[in-house]
């Protein structure tokens, strides 16, 4: 079997870098945006190995993994896992609905 590569949305990519914008503004440091970053590829080196390791909920066909107070919302094929969002857990759910146009 192939390795499964990752590819991030436009969208993803800017909402984790306003993400980390706004912790090395707000800490004065980057050392909690790194440790956001680990933590997201951490979990993306298991998701290459399991990826139905997310949940499949109401946001049909997308699937959300969780990480603290963050989620990656994604879907997949056989050997790419596309990133749709790196959602901010504490902003209302039906924001992220409406941005996956559902």
């Amino acid at each position: 079997m192939d390795e499964i590569i990752i590819i991030w949305s436009n969208i993803a990519i800017s909402q984790r870098n306003k993400v980390f914008e706004y912790w090395n503004h707000r800490n004065k440091s980057n050392s909690y945006s790194k440790k956001i970053n680990t933590e997201i590829y951490k979990n993306l080196d298991l998701l290459k190995i399991n990826p139905l390791m997310g949940k499949l909920g109401s946001i049909k066909p997308f699937r959300i993994l969780h990480l603290g107070n963050y989620s990656l919302v994604y879907r997949q094929s056989e050997s790419v896992i596309y990133i749709i969002s790196f959602w901010d857990n504490r902003q209302n759910p039906e924001k992220l609905k409406k941005l996956l146009g559902l």
